[in-house]
């Protein structure tokens, strides 16, 4: 009884803190919520949340790990981007992702500039290309946020039918 409390609490701090990661980049969000969701029901011997409630959460939390990651690039094509830049905006969130907050707001920005300019067009469409870049990691972060609600949300409806 005790240490089904203190998995409960675990998990539930483990879906806060995915909740805050959805925002904050350098927290893995969506994988938090779901391991915080996946605990709750493992100690609960998975009688409100079953396997099926599980595979649908993951896959909604798959797609919201999928967003993240191509966001700025998307952003980028939304523009107009050359190759080059939309290779450089992926390759600047890999980088950037192990450097922070100040890796995942400028390493994308930064490899689609320089991918950009790489293929010959100018500094100012080069930063346009960029800020392309941003505007789609903005609004990635916001279905990343989304989906880690509805996945929430799905997590109580199942607590609660049952």
């Amino acid at each position: 009884m005790w240490f089904d409390l203190v998995f409960y609490t675990l998990g539930a701090l483990l879906i806060v803190g995915g909740l805050v990661g959805a925002i904050l980049p350098t927290l893995p969000g969506i994988p938090m919520v779901f391991g915080g969701i996946w605990l709750v029901a493992a100690v609960n011997d998975y009688q409100h949340v079953g396997l099926w409630w599980l595979l649908l959460i993951g896959a909604l939390g798959t797609v919201g790990v999928i967003v993240d990651f191509v966001a700025g690039t998307l952003g980028a094509k939304r523009v107009g981007a050359s190759k080059r830049a939309l290779w450089g905006a992926s390759l600047g969130t890999l980088v950037g992702m192990f450097f922070g907050i100040p890796g995942i707001l400028i390493g994308p920005f930064a490899g689609a500039l320089i991918g950009e300019l790489s293929s010959g067009t100018s500094v100012l469409r080069s930063a346009h290309v960029g800020i392309g870049t941003w505007i789609g990691l903005l609004l990635g972060a916001l279905v990343k946020l989304v989906i880690s609600l509805v996945m929430v949300g799905l997590f109580g409806f199942a607590m609660l039918v049952d």
